[in-house]
């Protein structure tokens, strides 16, 4: 099928879907994570065959990106019951004002529409991003990149089997057949037919949509993320958050690739990291490259998203430096201090400008589900019109209903 035709049938889908109610759409969640649940050997089987045609062209860590188990299907399944028991943001009255002359002006929550996913190889993403459209009221456009596309295509299928058996127009959920730079570019300049598009990916992919498309986009996702261990940080706290921001899942965006030391503690901190994560390849600049081994830095190091275990590490005079350092490098996704002076963490969180700021936590906790949004369509680092992870309310926009009887200007 081609694109264009895609769009269409999501755009006539989208009807049906913006106007279901709460129960029936509950009904299609639950259905969705029974049959996932059900096909997947189906869905491994597909993805398998993404796994031996990636290998030796995407790094390891990318290919765990790729690969699916029965657990990871079964918490693909947990993610859309979560969303089952969530509050539907459709119909919501966000106010409701009386005028003077008697019109009755209320603000109430709608759908958005046709909401288009560009994503690469994120299988999970496809199930993530078709249960929030749903709950939402929104039909999507799934657009996968090559390597997970059979997998995503497994999962589709699953995902359509469910709006079937509940009498709910399969095309609510599509996905684009031509993985070529054409499909994602057409979906760029779909206007009237895509009312938000939403990249979730590496640099070059968000780059792309946020350059080219002259539909709606959100900037998601690249997390250039800091830690700053402040000189009255608690050592060995610093080092636990610091090892899980970097080494518990090092290939997503609220990974860190950044660890700033205050000067006073970095000779006794720096030592003690080094032991934590020795799996992790440190770029460091001069100063503390005089304390521990490690690589040099170079100037790009501390603008490099590197999705491994490679971080990068400077030595910082004070909390401002710190702070500079992190609006001159940070890509405004998650960035935190460790400390026990409630006064730099009060400037730190004021004064840094990501969407997630974090005291004596690891950034790893910006995800939809971490913070009670079920699952998430992706991570905003923009300001407009969603910031942090974007769950079902970020999937609406509003409309003005006024009534009268018989009120003339």
């Amino acid at each position: 099928m081609m694109t264009r035709e895609i769009l269409e049938r999501a755009k006539a889908a989208s009807t049906d879907i913006g106007l279901a109610d709460t129960g029936l759409k509950n009904r299609v969640l639950e259905a969705m994570a029974r049959i996932l649940v059900e096909d997947t050997q189906e869905i491994l089987a597909a993805n398998r065959e993404d796994i031996e045609a990636a290998k030796g062209s995407i790094s390891e860590v990318m290919l765990d990106r790729l690969s699916l188990s029965p657990e990871r299907i079964g918490g693909m399944a947990a993610g859309i019951l979560e969303m089952v028991i969530l509050p539907d943001p459709v119909g919501e009255i966000l106010s409701e004002t009386e005028r003077d002359n008697g019109l009755l002006i209320t603000k109430i929550s709608v759908p958005l529409g046709v909401v288009a996913i560009i994503y690469e190889s994120r299988p999970n993403v496809t199930s993530d991003a078709a249960a929030l459209c749903i709950k939402s009221g929104n039909s999507c456009v799934l657009r996968s990149g090559k390597e997970a596309h059979r997998s995503s295509a497994a999962v589709v299928a699953s995902l359509k089997k469910a709006l079937k058996a509940c009498g709910v127009n399969e095309d609510a959920v599509m996905l684009v057949e031509d993985t070529s730079r054409d499909s994602a570019t057409e979906i760029m300049k779909a206007v009237g037919l895509v009312d938000l598009l939403i990249p979730r990916g590496g640099k070059g992919l968000i780059e792309s949509c946020v350059r080219n498309a002259i539909v709606p986009c959100i900037h998601t996702g690249d997390g250039i993320c800091h830690v700053y261990v402040d000189r009255s940080a608690d050592l060995t706290m610093a080092a636990k958050i610091v090892c899980n921001a970097k080494t518990s899942r090092p290939s997503v965006c609220n990974a860190i690739e950044t660890t700033l030391v205050h000067r006073d503690i970095a000779d006794k901190f720096l030592p003690i990291l080094k032991e934590t994560i020795p799996q992790v390849t440190m770029y460091l600049d001069e100063r503390a490259g005089k304390l521990i081994d490690g690589e040099t830095a170079d100037e790009a190091s501390f603008d490099t998203e590197y999705l491994d275990y490679k971080m990068s590490v400077g030595i910082v005079d004070s909390l401002e430096d710190a702070i500079a350092h992190i609006a001159k490098h940070s890509t405004h996704h998650s960035d935190a201090i460790v400390t026990e002076d409630s006064e730099a963490a009060r400037k730190f969180t004021m004064m840094v400008d990501s969407a997630a700021v974090y005291v004596n936590a690891s950034t790893r906790f910006t995800d939809g589900g971490e913070f009670g949004l079920g699952c998430e369509m992706g991570i905003s680092t923009q300001k407009l019109h969603a910031r942090g992870p974007m769950g079902l309310r970020e999937l609406t926009t509003y409309k003005y209903v006024v009534k009268g009887n018989g009120q003339i200007r």
